[in-house]
């Protein structure tokens, strides 16, 4: 296997706090729906945000209109790109593995796609992106994937094989507090669609639970370019898209339901103990170096 490389950290002057951050998705509207708010956030703080999305979603849900006349992958990337602008990135990298289709087992079998992959194989060029870039932090998912998708545990996998080898210092797993998700589809159970993907009891072995957050982020402040970055995925909040997705729905929540859903983001640091109150800020372990 191959030995862990050194991080090449940028030189830095007095007072530069600017740092670089990849954020690795499964595919696209992933980017936008779990850490958009955060991207937002560091690009408008000035630190360099890259994004890295593994398939193109060419297997996703969308409706058959949509995609009659342009193959869906290439609709997704196109708004892959409208979302990072959005979203502040300075740079988009689409890996091009082949996607795995959707949790349900649509789309061709695991064997051929990205989450069939060996590991090693998978996370080179992950690697070399964070080398290229010199990246001070990289961003992944919980051990569950989130909601289980095949290809979101692999990102789990790969992503953490690829800080390794960079050596990259940081490495995070976007998550969502699993307590307040089914509390919040508890609630929201008279508008929310009326599927089995929103059934809070679906969601019990799912996310994280809040003893092991170590970062609740307020993004508040960045909730225009977040619902901007949501609604450049057109793809997957249209037609029979929406009726299994949700990201319809979701877009047309009133701004106050909007911010309360969306305002937070959540991540796991690695080799960080949870604290009674997360941190709000996913660079304090860099800042707390420097200042040591």
């Amino acid at each position: 296997m191959p030995s862990r490389a050194r991080s090449r950290r940028r030189p830095r002057t007095p007072g530069d706090t600017r740092y670089t951050i990849v954020f690795f998705h499964a595919h696209p509207d992933d980017e936008a729906l779990l850490t958009g708010g955060t991207m937002a956030r560091l690009s408008t703080e000035g630190h360099r945000v890259v994004l890295v999305t593994a398939t193109a979603g060419e297997k996703g849900l969308a409706s058959a209109e949509l995609t009659t006349s342009t193959a869906l992958g290439d609709v997704r990337l196109a708004e892959l790109h409208a979302s990072a602008r959005a979203l502040g990135c300075a740079r988009t990298v689409v890996l091009g593995y082949a996607d795995s289709g959707s949790a349900t087992g649509r789309g061709p079998s695991i064997g051929g796609c990205f989450a069939g992959m060996s590991v090693e194989v998978a996370a080179e060029p992950l690697a070399e992106v964070l080398r290229e870039e010199a990246a001070d932090v990289l961003t992944t998912y919980d051990r569950a994937g989130g909601y289980g998708h095949p290809d979101h545990v692999q990102v789990h996998l790969v992503g953490a094989r690829a800080a390794e080898m960079a050596g990259t210092a940081v490495l995070l797993e976007a998550t969502i507090d699993r307590h307040l998700l089914q509390r919040a589809l508890s609630f929201g159970r008279w508008f929310a669609p009326r599927t089995a993907d929103f059934d809070p009891s679906r969601f019990d072995s799912l996310y994280s639970a809040r003893a092991e957050i170590t970062h609740r982020v307020d993004v508040s402040g960045y909730l225009d370019q977040k619902r901007a970055a949501m609604s450049a995925h057109r793809s997957q909040s249209t037609a029979d898209a929406a009726a299994e997705r949700g990201l319809a729905w979701m877009l047309r929540l009133p701004k106050p339901l909007y911010r309360l859903v969306f305002g937070r983001e959540w991540f796991i640091e690695r080799g960080r103990p949870p604290q009674d109150r997360p941190l709000d800020d996913i660079l304090d372990s860099l800042r707390e170096e420097s200042d040591g």
